[in-house]
């Protein structure tokens, strides 16, 4: 039956995968807290054949699921992490279900079940047809932070992979032939001495002016960086009360650019603001490295093939799904609605895309966001598709977003992304020259920039929660 038999399998479990993906949506949980859904998603794995390795790259959270034997040696990444303050019903209108509380505004509920569901349609497969090969599935925690696969890279996880394929819930069904940015994320930790701000002002050095003006310099020098980068910041420690001069303060910085040597180069340009500020206030200045992640490198080959499985599984939606569309964007400015729908305006005016899409003027042009799928895609070759998952128009971390991605919608797509990879799993353990054509394609970007993790080797993983006991 070939593949006819991987989508019947799917069809036929997809009720215990939306249930999978619902229940980690209403158990939102942060980077490195996904204790969860990582322990949720291991039992499935275990109880379906797959042996499990824990605590993967010193994450508590991370694991790395296998079965099989022998090359090609093949991986889907997964991911689970929450965002804070997006708790949010499904309701086309604002409502929290704990106030201030997370969400999965980026339906990562979505991304890690597709995976799940992906791999263990192939073990079926590949015991029912004796097909050689090994299979992966790795839960990646902590992506909202840019982290948690840099930790796994690092450790080397990925070294034996032939090749990886993912997916992101999005608002259209297209490959991700575009590269997302690299980033830094980086904590300026400023001292000096704390005096009372009234009675003896000038005993004090404050950490917080220290904080401030690097805050205007590193403004000052957004004029004179590369078009498309970024620098922002927020303050984490600004001191005790107004009547105290702060001896300590904290500035968290994320730095972005289209390639790590630009991100590099920007770092140390900041780093001098730093200096420069800590001098002008006579403080002390320390920083602090807690993700550095590459850009993603795109792999025309891998998703060429996922585009084409894309296409064989068509989804449809209700005009229930298509009502609730419409109320949820109604909640949105019309001007960023009409951003989005001009991008894919020349494929569909669909408010729910259900075409295919491959945008060849997105071909490696670097757009807003990052991710640490860009470690691994600089290590092996990787596949990445997106799904509709919510209507367009609807923003990555927002409250619409989490609305979309507890509902059929999001469910509808996460299917469509788990039979895809299903598929383009098959293909590959079926036909290997696709492997060796896309180790080639990345060959070509790869050679001259090896692989060389940009966090540094003392910053371990924040392990903050009880560890786990899978049994």
């Amino acid at each position: 039956m070939g593949k006819t038999d991987v989508t019947d399998w799917l069809n036929e479990h997809e009720q215990f995968f939306t249930d999978m993906a619902k229940d980690i949506w209403e158990h939102p949980q942060v980077a490195y807290e996904e204790t969860y859904a990582a322990e949720k998603q291991m039992t499935a794995l275990q109880n379906a054949g797959f042996s499990i390795k824990e605590n993967a790259g010193g994450s508590i959270t991370a694991f790395v699921a296998e079965y099989g034997t022998g090359k090609p040696l093949i991986g889907i990444l997964g991911e689970y992490d929450a965002l804070p303050g997006l708790s949010q019903k499904v309701s086309p209108l604002r409502a929290e279900i704990v106030e201030k509380g997370p969400g999965h505004g980026c339906g990562h509920n979505l991304l890690g079940t597709a995976g799940v569901a992906a791999v263990m349609a192939l073990k079926d497969k590949m015991a029912a047809e004796n097909l050689a090969g090994t299979i992966r599935y790795y839960g990646c925690p902590a992506e909202e932070v840019l982290s948690g696969k840099t930790f796994m890279a690092r450790s080397g996880l990925f070294n034996d992979l032939d090749c990886a394929l993912t997916w992101h819930p999005g608002t259209a069904n297209m490959t991700s032939n575009f590269s997302m940015q690299a980033m830094v994320s980086i904590k300026f930790h400023f001292t000096g001495i704390a005096a009372h701000a009234a009675g003896a002002p000038h005993a004090g050095r404050s950490a917080l002016d220290a904080v401030e003006i690097m805050n205007i310099g590193s403004n000052y020098l957004r004029e004179h960086i590369l078009d498309g980068s970024r620098i922002h910041y927020v303050i984490t420690n600004g001191g005790l009360a107004p009547n105290i001069v702060p001896d300590t303060s904290t500035v968290w910085y994320y730095i972005r650019a289209a390639t790590k040597e630009q991100v590099d180069e920007l770092l140390e340009r900041v780093k001098k603001c730093a200096d420069g500020a800590a001098l002008m206030t006579e403080t002390a200045v320390s920083s602090e490295i807690l993700a550095f992640a590459y850009e993603t490198l795109p792999n025309d080959r891998l998703n060429d093939v996922m585009k084409a499985n894309m296409e064989e599984n068509p989804i449809y939606f209700t005009e229930e799904e298509k009502q609730f569309a419409k109320e949820i964007i109604a909640s949105i400015d019309p001007k960023i609605v009409e951003g989005s729908q001009k991008r894919i305006a020349a494929y569909t005016d669909e408010l729910l895309p259900t075409v295919s899409i491959n945008d060849p003027k997105m071909k490696g042009v670097s757009v807003g966001g990052s991710t640490d799928v860009g470690d691994v895609s600089w290590i092996t070759p990787v596949g990445q598709v997106t799904t509709t998952c919510a209507p367009v128009g609807v923003q990555a971390h927002s409250w619409q977003a989490t609305a979309s991605y507890g509902s059929s919608i999001g469910f509808k797509g996460m299917h469509l992304a788990a039979k895809t990879m299903a598929l383009t799993l098959y293909d590959l353990l079926q036909d290997q020259t696709i492997i060796k054509e896309a180790k080639e394609e990345f060959a070509n970007f790869a050679a001259a920039k090896p692989y060389v993790p940009g966090i540094p080797a003392n910053v371990m993983p924040p392990n903050q929660v009880k560890e786990l006991v899978h049994e």
